[in-house]
């Protein structure tokens, strides 16, 4: 097992944003737990006892036999991954995303990562897992209460599998479901150690930033809708929607972007066939530039809920409630 030692990047101040069902106390047995599984050590997110999330820590290998099953000129793509959310459950236990797929190696359920990382004049593809590669530290902190369980963990961008170059602390934050479904907030934390490092999308327009790879969906939908520019608030949202593998009813897993991230909104990237869907970063024809001594945070919230398309008025009050977060009070909060 691969692993680097570190420090964490100060105090993270990150506190779970607010759901329907969120409460300032969580003095009750925990409800919704992060715990590492005893046979794999990956931290797997439950809610009274049925699975949520794994998020993989360590570094996963490729499952027996597959390399040989995909394409020879693939197989380079078919590398040890780490640092990445899958399998993501739906509210029937069904998969909503999928890893080591036949047609692309690399993707791998939801995972922030950047198919062009430019470090001393070299270019890297943390997306494709060429060159940079983000490894575990063993800095994790698990967190499980009456309404939300937490995971804080650090990873290291390595180059050649060797060199430090970046620091990354991901914070999730797994809500207790509710009627109006799950919220999962993701925070992520990036801070060059040294020299500049710069980030961009595949030839600055394409892919690049929060990545989601799905299950096979029937009756398929992928939705974005994002404000005209100069709107005040200028919303955003992405969706997808359709019957999940292994499952019976249609399910919505949106995606939205924080309004604080830098290039808010970020680009909507799909591609169908695959399924697979992002709000990009950073902007078209950019690259950002993380420097030592100053963090770049992306912030986003997932819903995952039953059935289908909703309506504008409720993808505009799922968007405010992750952007205009107001305080706890001590009792719980009204839909």
């Amino acid at each position: 097992m691969f692993l680097v030692r570190a420090v964490l990047i100060g105090t993270l101040v990150v506190v779970c944003g607010l759901s329907p069902v969120s409460v300032a106390g969580e003095a009750d047995a925990p409800l919704v737990r992060a715990a590492r599984d005893p046979h794999t050590g990956q931290v797997v997110v439950t809610e009274a006892g049925r699975p949520v999330l794994q998020y993989n820590y360590l570094t996963v290998q490729p499952p027996a036999g597959y390399v040989e099953s995909i394409a020879e000129g693939n197989r380079r793509y078919a590398r040890a991954r780490s640092n990445y959310i899958h399998p993501l459950y739906g509210p029937d236990g069904e998969v909503l995303t999928q890893d080591w797929s036949v047609d692309h190696p690399h993707h791998r359920g939801i995972y922030w990562a950047w198919p062009e990382v430019d470090w001393r004049g070299q270019r890297g593809d943390l997306h494709a897992l060429q060159t940079v590669i983000a490894r575990p530290t063993a800095n994790v902190k698990l967190r499980s209460g009456a309404e939300h369980a937490r995971i804080e963990a650090e990873s290291l961008w390595l180059w050649e599998d060797q060199t430090p170059i970046v620091r990354e602390v991901a914070v999730i934050c797994v809500h207790r479901a509710g009627a109006e479904g799950r919220h999962i907030d993701l925070a992520f934390h990036f801070e060059a150690l040294a020299d500049d490092v710069a980030l961009a999308r595949r030839g600055t327009d394409a892919y690049g930033g929060l990545n989601i790879r799905l299950s096979p969906i029937q009756q398929m939908r992928l939705v974005h809708h994002a404000d005209r520019a100069g709107a005040d608030p200028r919303r955003a949202w992405s969706d997808s929607l359709g019957i999940r593998q292994e499952g019976n009813r249609s399910v919505g897993l949106a995606v939205f972007e924080k309004a604080s991230n830098p290039d808010y909104p970020g680009d909507y990237i799909e591609y169908p066939d695959l399924p697979w869907f992002q709000p990009t970063f950073p902007a078209q024809g950019t690259r950002y530039v993380l420097t030592k001594g100053k963090t770049l945070t992306l912030q986003y919230r997932l819903w995952i809920r039953p059935g289908g398309q909703t309506s504008e008025t409720m993808y505009t009050r799922q968007w405010e409630l992750f952007n205009d977060t107001p305080k706890p009070t001590s009792g719980r909060m009204r839909p």
